[in-house]
């Protein structure tokens, strides 16, 4: 019998909603709607690409050259974003994550990260997806098993499919991030740029965006009406940072809820927002998609 790139294919559903999670890196790999999908995807016998659906575990977006110093050491990551020489998206990606449980409309998987090169803690991570009358639920909960303390962040990768020159994006978010445009890392949080300005629902047209935000304005929430349907991503407070990114096909927008921003392991404008688990420490983020 054939191996599926991804692994065994969890399927999940209640009422209007569905969804498909991977056995390889606990990946969201199908939300539909009434039947349609709603996630710029790929099928069960293809590999993801562009990090479709991908849980970013211990960190989220990229470390500059792969390399940050935490507890006065400095660690070195492999390279996995070549062009930019930096490390993206944790470790949790090509791991096939155990089944903790399995039931019409919940799946819960679990790994464990455990000491590699420039990672030195033993991390235990269980996501559960769930879909009920509401719509998609993700719950993230990391613990330090280990006897080191870790340096964490967590995020997530969803694409909306959409037809982007006919959608309007409503982005509530109080600033962003600037970046240096060829290694997309960090310079400095400001005001959001007028390009980017999307408090007030308008349009996306061939805006381009691959950027991060902060400062959610009221609840976290970002809005994507496409001309088939109204997609509303949430996170909770533990989730301050928002990575938005759209296709260069123009046929999908990335919407990424994270609890630190880009680089947040080394000293800089992100700092701040790395998290540190102290052996016996854990964390617990939860996010979703409702769609009408």
């Amino acid at each position: 019998m054939t191996t599926l790139p991804t692994g065994r294919q969890f399927t999940i559903s209640s009422g209007r909603h569905a969804a498909v999670v991977t056995e390889v890196g606990a990946t969201l790999r199908s939300l539909t709607f009434d039947g349609s999908e709603v996630l710029w995807t790929f099928a069960e016998d293809e590999a993801p690409r562009g990090s479709m659906g991908r849980q970013l575990v211990p960190w989220p977006n990229r470390i500059r050259d792969g390399r940050y110093t935490f507890n006065g050491v400095e660690r070195q990551l492999p390279i996995t974003e070549v062009p930019r020489n930096t490390a993206l998206h944790g470790l949790g990606d090509g791991m096939a994550w155990r089944l903790v449980s399995h039931t019409d409309d919940s799946v819960a998987m679990a790994a464990t990260i455990y000491p590699q090169a420039g990672w030195d803690a033993v991390l235990d991570v269980e996501i559960t997806h769930s879909v009920d009358e509401d719509g998609l639920r993700v719950t993230v909960e990391a613990r330090n098993i280990g006897s080191t303390s870790a340096p964490y962040g967590y995020g997530a990768h969803p694409y909306v499919a959409a037809d982007l020159a006919n959608s309007r994006l409503t982005l509530p978010f109080a600033k962003e991030l600037a970046v240096d445009p060829e290694r997309l890392l960090p310079i400095e949080i400001g005001p959001l740029s007028p390009e980017h300005d999307f408090v007030s629902p308008r349009l996306v047209g061939d805006t381009f965006f691959d950027s991060a935000f902060v400062e959610p304005i009221g609840d976290w929430e970002i809005t994507l009406e496409t001309p088939e349907r109204r997609v509303v991503f949430w996170a909770d407070h533990t989730q301050a940072w928002a990575q938005v990114y759209t296709t260069p096909t123009r046929d999908a927008m990335a919407i990424e809820p994270m609890t630190c921003g880009p680089d947040a392991f080394n000293e800089g404008p992100t700092h701040d927002s790395m998290t540190v688990l102290e052996p016996g420490d854990s964390t617990r983020s939860v996010w979703g998609i409702r769609v009408s």
